[in-house]
């Protein structure tokens, strides 16, 4: 296992500058988390710090070692890709052990190595068949079992979970994070998918236009975003933000009167105002809103609604008798809201 440090690190391609001063230091046997949307510079720095891309500026350390001119094999890292990149030729046994043939290991070694990460991904049945008798899911373990067997200090994986459908989706996100909590291996994952960076990481990097815009326990981001961006980005459904002006300890936004945060925003600031869908609820009196959609999804139903001209989204537990074009009432708790400067999208309070 090993620590990853990143020092102010940049990256141009040609003038474009794509990575402006990332800093930041991943723990020993922590599962980190670089999400954000497409664009936003995340697989480009897991890629530098794989030995894929040069690095333009700064420094990438793997321990205690500058990695910036090493070759990727010799960084001590194991990577898993999107598209499982497997020898088609090669059986599931094969492909696992070809790393450490390539390194010509012992072949004894290699046939235990390769045992035991089978058994741990539950491919102990399919060691003798080719990739093309694999389910994706089947597929991307083999990817993983690759990475096991070479035992490396860190393990990257690049949106690996994207070309699988939904129910294979959920149920690959539980195994990736059991076998990190049972390696205990330095995991630096990347994604564009909040819910998986939500379920899956010890902390998460949010990035956006090649800066990071937070670094927190998914909790943290979710109860304190620290700017408008991470606020919109982190949460599903997102987050209802709309712009208001604070009169009176209100914010006074699409016609209505808002509750804030004790404490928060200064009389006739200009704000924008947020509020999470599960966070408000349907009430006998309060702001009104016209119903658009009902969505019943069983246990909970979300409700599309109108205020002042703005859609909002509403998510409750249990079922509604409201319909498209009713008018309710909503009540909201003034310290569930998240208040950020109009200016800037810093966080107020």
């Amino acid at each position: 296992m090993a620590s990853v440090t990143f020092r102010d690190i940049q990256k141009s391609y040609g003038r474009v500058k794509v990575i402006h001063g990332i800093e930041f230091q991943i723990t020993d046997g922590e599962f980190v988390v670089l999400v954000g949307p497409s664009g936003c510079g995340k697989s480009t720095l897991l890629r530098m710090l794989a030995g894929l891309e040069e690095i333009s500026g700064g420094e990438i350390l793997i321990d205690d070692t500058v990695v910036n001119d090493l070759e990727s094999k010799d960084r001590d890292i194991a990577m898993v890709f999107q598209s499982y990149a497997l020898y088609p030729h090669m059986t599931v046994r094969e492909n696992m052990g070809f790393s450490l043939r390539l390194r010509k290991a012992d072949p004894a070694d290699i046939a235990r190595r390769v045992d035991d990460a089978a058994r741990i991904l539950n491919l102990d049945k399919l060691l003798d068949r080719y990739p093309r008798e694999l389910s994706g899911g089947q597929r991307q373990r083999v990817a993983m079992g690759r990475a096991i067997v070479r035992k490396p200090k860190v393990f990257l994986f690049d949106e690996p979970l994207s070309n699988l459908d939904a129910k294979l989706r959920v149920a690959m996100r539980a195994e990736i994070k059991a076998l990190h909590q049972r390696l205990k291996t330095t995991t630096v994952y990347v994604t564009h998918d909040q819910i998986e960076a939500m379920t899956m990481a010890d902390r998460i990097v949010v990035m956006h236009d090649g800066i990071v815009e937070q670094i927190g326990t998914p909790l943290e981001l979710f109860d304190r975003p620290g700017n408008l961006f991470v606020a919109q980005f982190i949460g599903s459904p997102a987050m209802n933000v709309f712009d208001g002006t604070v009169r009176s300890g209100m914010v006074e936004a699409l016609g209505a009167r808002w509750p804030l945060p004790a404490g928060v925003g200064r009389e006739g600031q200009d704000v924008h105002y947020g509020i999470r869908p599960t966070d408000l609820a349907l009430a006998t009196d309060g702001i009104a809103a016209e119903v658009v959609v009902v969505e019943p999804t069983g246990a909970e139903t979300e409700l599309l609604l109108r205020v002042g001209g703005q859609d909002m989204t509403v998510v409750m537990h249990g079922r509604t008798e409201a319909r498209a074009g009713d008018t309710v009432h909503l009540a909201l708790d003034g310290a569930k809201a998240h208040v950020f400067d109009r200016a800037g999208g810093a966080r107020l309070g």
